[in-house]
C-alpha cells in the first residue's frame, strides 16, 4: 500500500473554521486511511470513504463536545459508512457472535517483524469480516478493548470473540506466508514497520 497525500479543503457547507478543519485532517487522515484501507482492501475506496468521513466531520463535528475524543468520533464514522456501504452493495446476514471471553492466538514478534507495514495491511485485508475492523484497530492503532468496543459500538465480549477469531485467522495467513518463502529471514526495515510492536496476544482488556 502506498502513502497516500492528499489536500483536503474545508466544503462549503463547513460548519467550523478552514484552518481547524485542516488541522483534523493533517493529524489523522493516514491512521483513518489505514484503517479504511484495511477494511476495503482498494486504494480507491479506502480514499473515498477517508474524504466522506472528514466530510461527515466538517458537517457535523460541531456536535462533539470533548475534542479529546476526535480521533475515536472520526474512527466510528468511517466504520459506520464502511458498513453502511456494505448493506447497499450486497445483502449478507448480521452475523454476531456471543459475548465470551477466549484467550487470543499468540502471534510472536519474530513472525511479525518479517512483514513490512504493506504487507501486514495486505493480511489484514484478508481476515474475513466481522473480525478485520477489531483487528486492525487493535493492531494497526493499539486500541484497547474498550476503545475498540466504543469504535465500532459493539461490547467487549464480542470485542474478545473477534479478535479471538481474527487473529487466529491473521497467524494462519502469517505462516502459511512465513512456510512458503525462503527460510531466510528478510531484514526488518524501520521506516515500513507497523506503528504498533504489540505481541498479538492481549492478557488484559
Amino acid at each position: 500500500m502506498e502513502r497516500v497525500r492528499v489536500s483536503f479543503f474545508a466544503p462549503g457547507n463547513c460548519i467550523m473554521p478552514s484552518d481547524e478543519f485542516e488541522l483534523i485532517v493533517s493529524q489523522y487522515y493516514e491512521p483513518l486511511y489505514r484503517f479504511a484501507f484495511s477494511l476495503t482492501r482498494t486504494e480507491d475506496d479506502a480514499g473515498d470513504l477517508t474524504q466522506q468521513t472528514f466530510y461527515i466531520w466538517a458537517t457535523k463535528g460541531n456536535q462533539l463536545r470533548d475534542r479529546n475524543k476526535v480521533k475515536s468520533w472520526l474512527f466510528t464514522t468511517l466504520h459506520r459508512e464502511f458498513l453502511s456501504a456494505r448493506r447497499r452493495a450486497v445483502r449478507f446476514p448480521h452475523v454476531e457472535l456471543s459475548d465470551v471471553n477466549e484467550e487470543l492466538p499468540t502471534i510472536s514478534m519474530e513472525m511479525v517483524n518479517t512483514l513490512d507495514a504493506a504487507r501486514l495491511v495486505e493480511f489484514l485485508g484478508r481476515v474475513q469480516e466481522p473480525y478485520r475492523a477489531a483487528v486492525s484497530l487493535f493492531y494497526l492503532e493499539d486500541y484497547s478493548y474498550k476503545e475498540i468496543a466504543d469504535i465500532l459500538e459493539i461490547p467487549l465480549g464480542t470485542v474478545r470473540s473477534r479478535l479471538s477469531r481474527g487473529l487466529a485467522q491473521l497467524q494462519q495467513l502469517i505462516l502459511g506466508s512465513t512456510t512458503a518463502s525462503s527460510p531466510r529471514a528478510m531484514p526488518r526495515s524501520d521506516t515500513a514497520a507497523p506503528r504498533s510492536r504489540k505481541v498479538m496476544s492481549i492478557q488484559e482488556g
